[in-house]
């Protein structure tokens, strides 16, 4: 009869040498590839120069270079901790329905065709990649009527580095990329994206910026955006619009959402990711939504159904707070003019600082043409500069954006504006 392993002072001894005998899951961890936002903050915060500059980030900075705070919302914070009628109680999967249903008509419109067809249904997220990771889902799930669909999925070139990754975790892994941004001649390339997505595979999903498109500020303008949804109906490939900023491009969130009402005019389906993070600067409260409108309403059920299992297995209930809050303003007229107002002032804070940059660039006497500057809209811009200008402005003069040459326009204030300037000329006819 074999006798149990020996111990010692009653302590199991460990196969692998570990006296506690306990298994050890995290013996030899896979290294993950940082992200580029990721290292330029390390390297920011390690740089020990007064003068640098962080133009990389994703918040809304004022003038001070603070993160966006707007005073209605506060009022509106104070006035929802104040109501004994507000219970602490979980919302249900879909959300706050009150917040969903004014987010839906400020992307379709009040007198939205789709809407009163009962053929969609929106979905409260946390926050705007919550959104987009749903979505995938959804299309995994039940795009095509097939549970084995996994793509073909088309993004923008360049993107947010995090969408790949987002409907890869969701079990899509065929993920490729369609021309957008022209880095030599400053702005979109209708054809070579147009070009894309004619070489798409039929019910392939293609990825496009309703506005303010990240990281380059650049959109497609309602001309372009009939051509593209020309291309997308003629080969049957359907979009998932993202709004990750909305109102801040125009300053009026059906403005802003002019593609979506676009497309759903031609009697297209679609999802629509969007965020209201940004233009209530509830960044700490991640308040997203997810826009689904069908064909039919017969299938409206099911897809609900669908979604909250998603939702179930994903999160179960999204945060209600900040959702309470975006319901409150847009639910109430005045509240809608004064957020409105603080909106405005803040699209064409960054309008001016688009047109002071470019002037100055003018004066410095800058080689190139730098009018895509004002020609792009929203928080982000794509300056067009190559890999060793970047660098330079890094590594000398300490100012830093992504790799892709792109940065966040807020983060320009009073203060850094003639550096950030006469930085620029200097990496351009450094390193040109």
């Amino acid at each position: 009869m074999s006798q149990p392993k020996s111990s010692l002072d009653g302590k199991e001894v460990k196969q692998n040498g570990d006296p506690g005998g306990h298994l050890t899951m995290f013996t030899s961890s896979h290294s993950v590839t940082v992200g580029p936002e990721t290292r330029l903050l390390s390297a920011f915060e390690k740089d020990t120069q007064a003068r640098k500059v962080y133009l990389a980030g994703r918040e809304y900075y004022n003038e001070e270079g603070k993160t966006l705070e707007l005073h209605l919302v506060g009022k509106i914070r104070q006035q929802l901790s104040a109501d004994p009628t507000l219970r602490p109680e979980y919302p249900s999967s879909f959300g706050l329905m009150e917040f969903s249903r004014q987010a839906t008509e400020v992307t379709l419109g009040r007198s939205s065709r789709a809407k009163m067809e009962n053929r969609v249904f929106g979905v409260q997220t946390p926050g705007f990649i919550g959104a987009v990771r749903l979505g995938a889902e959804l299309l995994r799930q039940w795009y095509n009527s097939s549970p084995a669909w996994c793509g073909p999925v088309y993004i923008s070139s360049p993107c947010d580095d995090s969408l790949a990754g987002i409907f890869q975790a969701a079990g899509i892994q065929d993920i490729h990329q369609y021309y957008y941004w022209d880095n030599l001649h400053r702005g979109v390339c209708l054809e070579k994206l147009l070009e894309d997505l004619e070489q798409a595979p039929e019910r392939s999903v293609v990825v496009l910026s309703a506005s303010a498109h990240y990281p380059t500020g650049a959109d497609l303008s309602q001309k372009q955006w009939a051509m593209v949804t020309q291309v997308l109906m003629r080969r049957r490939l359907f979009p998932f619009l993202l709004l990750p900023a909305q109102a801040l491009c125009y300053g009026d969130l059906e403005r802003d959402a002019w593609p979506v009402q676009y497309c759903v005019s031609q009697g297209m389906e679609l999802l629509c990711a969007q965020s209201f993070s940004h233009c209530f600067g509830l960044y700490g409260e991640a308040v997203g939504h997810l826009l689904c409108v069908l064909k039919q309403n017969s299938e409206l059920l099911s897809v609900q159904s669908q979604a909250v299992k998603i939702v179930r297995s994903l999160w179960a209930q999204p945060s209600a707070g900040g959702a309470h809050v975006v319901a409150t303003v847009l639910s109430n007229s005045a509240h809608l003019v004064e957020w409105q107002g603080e909106i405005r002032s803040i699209v064409e804070r960054c309008r001016l600082i688009r047109a002071i940059l470019r002037e100055k660039l003018r004066l410095l006497g800058t080689p190139g043409c730098w009018d895509h500057l004002t020609e792009q809209g929203g928080l982000f811009c794509c300056m067009g500069l190559n890999g060793q200008q970047v660098e330079f402005l890094s590594n000398r003069r300490h100012v830093y954006l992504l790799p892709s040459g792109c940065l966040n326009i807020s983060a320009i204030n009073s203060r850094n504006l003639d550096y950030v300037a006469e930085s620029i000329y200097l990496a351009v006819t450094t390193s040109p």
